[in-house]
């Protein structure tokens, strides 16, 4: 059985495309539907029908991100880039590499530009009984996936966050972890995400990580993003994971838990290990 995340997460047909390129290095991936959008900027991009490119000219971080944050905000006003969040991204193919540019959040889909994000099961194992974990639903008015069950921590990581800083600091705005236990957190695998969206392409790189919660501590949400926590069997949230009822990155991260732990057997999730590996058209 392929369950339904592990299908979306690689649900992209680059025919439907044109490669982003930014000083010699493709970043992303435009929607061909969308391409027309940009074409009211020449003193931005040059369009082909093979692709689209940030002019050279443009050859310096802060003029990219002037130049696509003039593009940006107009677009956004159109409705075209919904979801505005008011966070900062960089442009870069691999978490340390050097900013080529800085864009906000939202515009990150619309460019299919590569993205990062920990995601982290609270996990509590008893001296007696079965383990569980704490799964989070997300408030209904988020912009992304709302009311669907999530990770009981998970965040997009903002230029200027390292992994560990962006752990501390969504531990306690979405569950009220303090410090002391979130920095506990230990390292799973990593998973890449490559998929098509209503508001474009998700390029994803998700950090995986596993942080053990005390019997008696119970999650609460300090930011609003969260609706409410339950505390869940394994076979509870293999079935939610089943029904499609997790967003596509916390079921590919609750997975990477259970198949680590010898939860589950690794015969129910077929193709899941093709996700720990870059797609090739990425």
């Amino acid at each position: 059985m392929t369950l339904p995340s592990i299908i979306k997460a690689r649900r992209f047909d680059a025919h439907a495309h044109r490669p982003f390129w930014i000083d010699a290095q493709q970043v992303g991936w435009i929607r061909s539907t969308d391409v027309p959008l940009l074409a009211r900027w020449p003193d931005v991009f040059e369009i082909d029908a093979t692709r689209v490119v940030l002019l050279p000219r443009l050859n310096t971080v802060d003029m990219r991100s002037a130049a696509l944050g003039a593009v940006i905000g107009a677009l956004a006003a159109e409705g075209r880039i919904p979801g505005w969040r008011d966070e900062t991204y960089a442009i870069r193919n691999a978490f340390d590499a050097p900013p080529l540019a800085y864009i906000e959040r939202a515009a990150s889909r619309f460019f299919g530009t590569m993205t990062y994000a920990v995601h982290l099961n609270g996990v509590v194992e008893y001296a007696e009984g079965a383990p569980q974990l704490w799964i989070a639903r997300r408030s209904d008015t988020k912009a992304t996936d709302p009311g669907m069950l999530d990770n009981v921590v998970a965040g997009g990581i903002g230029w200027g966050f390292g992994i560990e800083a962006t752990i501390v600091k969504e531990c306690w705005e979405e569950a009220g972890i303090p410090e002391e236990i979130a920095a506990r957190a230990t390292p799973g695998r990593t998973v890449h995400v490559l998929q098509s969206l209503p508001e474009g392409t998700q390029a994803e790189q998700i950090f995986v990580y596993d942080l053990a919660l005390p019997a008696d501590f119970a999650p609460r949400n300090q930011d609003g993003e969260v609706g409410e926590h339950r505390l869940a069997r394994i076979d509870e949230v293999a079935r939610w994971i089943e029904e499609d009822a997790l967003t596509v990155d916390a079921s590919l991260a609750t997975l990477d838990c259970l198949l680590r732990r010898r939860w589950i057997d690794a015969e129910d999730c077929v193709g899941i290990d093709a996700l720990f590996v870059p797609p090739a058209v990425a």
